[in-house]
């Protein structure tokens, strides 16, 4: 029975089979989730939130050490989040789009102060 994964801020969802990856998903999905290392848990790049991570495997050691006690706040690896059921996926902001709008409120906040 395929499994449903939901991406937000995207409000976009797509069935796949148990065992596959939420990078693997989120690929399918057409959603680029940013990695350097091809799934390897070796980039640190491909970080998601999950809520509720009962829809995935349990996490193993590499991920768990890679995460350094950050999978307490519902952070995993894409690259190694493996879907059993239905999971919903948080998805970063854009780096580059969080850059500009951070540069765009510290202009807004610079002219504030002149006023």
């Amino acid at each position: 029975m395929d499994a449903d994964v939901v991406f937000l801020p995207l409000n976009r969802s797509i069935k796949v089979r148990p065992g596959t990856t939420v990078l693997q998903a989120a690929r399918k999905a057409g959603i680029a989730i940013v990695t350097r290392c091809g799934g390897n848990a070796a980039c640190f790049m491909c970080k998601v939130n999950i809520a509720d991570c009962s829809g995935l495997a349990p996490m193993k050691d590499n991920e768990r050490r890679k995460l350094a006690g950050l999978e307490l706040t519902g952070t995993r690896l894409a690259c190694q989040a493996i879907v059993q059921t239905g999971v919903t996926v948080e998805l970063p902001p854009d780096p580059l789009r969080a850059a500009i709008a951070r540069q765009i409120k510290m202009q807004e906040e610079e002219e504030d102060s002149l006023w």
